[in-house]
């Protein structure tokens, strides 16, 4: 059985149900995993680019560039499509570029946090996700995995990578940043499609999980914005509403749109956050975005459209300690 991402451009998924339901990414071929130092090695990224604001950028990133905080002593593995021959235009520099999904997402967080350390790990490779060792480590999720509704936990039969992904979240080990999804339905909910993002439910209440969706532009105490019309929604679960953060997307300047460039926002901050509390546990980086989340900035704020609100490196990176 094929089935499509809910996420923009490329995020083809492929869920071969087989008895149990086998689910697995089936996007492009060829090269596994891949380690890049920082800045310089996403497309479009050179030296002069590192902490280089564009306009599609929330402003308050400046600020905590201009400290020093760009990211260092972090990874950010970004599991995604680097080989398939499905490309797409849009410009996140001053350059126009025509990439893949996964080139994207790796330009983004290069953008947002240039000194992380950045791993890349191709659909087509399905082993277990390895962390950095002495690092803050960040996962970026930009797609789903989906399936019919109606599957018990029993019946999904998960490959080593997504194993792996969902036991850093629930023990705590990386910060596992993941797309909320296009169907403008709730979190963990059935599309109009008749199927569900099974890697969604598997994440709700992990530990170091974070869903992100998106706002229709940075929004202001004096010009408050709203969720964008495509983007999945936190709903009536208080437990996915303390996991939900939502960003700002200006798909007017970058041509690239859906909630898959929303996490890699998020997933900067991350990382930018770990330059300031160094010795900070992934438990306590994700509990620090979260807790740290604008709602005066968001229209008719309610938690179980906007979750926590909109992420704020800002206040995040504000006091002198974090627990």
């Amino acid at each position: 059985m094929t089935a499509k991402s809910p996420f923009s451009i490329t995020g083809r998924i492929c869920l071969a149900v087989t008895g149990l339901a086998l689910l697995s990414a089936c996007m492009g071929g060829g090269a596994a995993q891949s380690t890049m130092p920082p800045a310089g090695g996403a497309a479009g990224v050179t030296g002069s680019n590192a902490g280089v604001y564009y306009s599609w950028i929330q402003p308050e990133i400046q600020a905590a560039w201009d400290q020093g905080y760009l990211g260092q002593g972090a990874q950010i593995t970004i599991i995604d499509d680097f080989t398939s021959g499905d490309k797409t235009f849009g410009r996140l520099t001053d350059e126009r570029q025509r990439l893949r999904h996964g080139e994207w997402v790796d330009l983004q967080t290069a953008l947002m946090a240039p000194d992380a350390t950045r791993v890349t790990q191709d659909f087509t490779a399905t082993q277990s996700v390895q962390l950095g060792a002495g690092m803050l480590n960040v996962l970026n999720l930009s797609y789903g995995m989906f399936a019919p509704s109606g599957l018990s936990d029993a019946q999904i039969d998960w490959t080593a990578r997504e194993s792996s992904v969902i036991d850093h979240a629930e023990n705590g080990a990386a910060v596992v940043v993941k797309s909320a999804g296009n169907h403008a339905i709730a979190m963990g909910g059935v599309n109009s499609s008749g199927e569900v993002d099974y890697l969604d439910r598997a994440l709700i209440g992990a530990d170091t999980a974070i869903f992100v969706g998106a706002l229709v532009g940075h929004g202001t105490e004096a010009n408050p914005v709203s969720l964008a019309s495509f983007s999945n929604f936190a709903g009536s679960d208080p437990v996915v509403q303390n996991q939900y953060l939502a960003v700002g997307l200006r798909s007017d300047l970058t041509s690239l749109n859906g909630t898959s460039f929303a996490a890699p926002i998020v997933s900067g901050y991350a990382a930018v956050l770990g330059s300031k509390f160094t010795t900070a546990t992934p438990r306590q980086i994700t509990s620090q975005l979260l807790q740290s989340a604008r709602t005066d900035t968001i229209l008719n704020y309610d938690p179980a459209l906007h979750g926590r609100g909109e992420a704020s490196i800002a206040r995040a990176l504000a006091p002198a300690s974090i627990r």
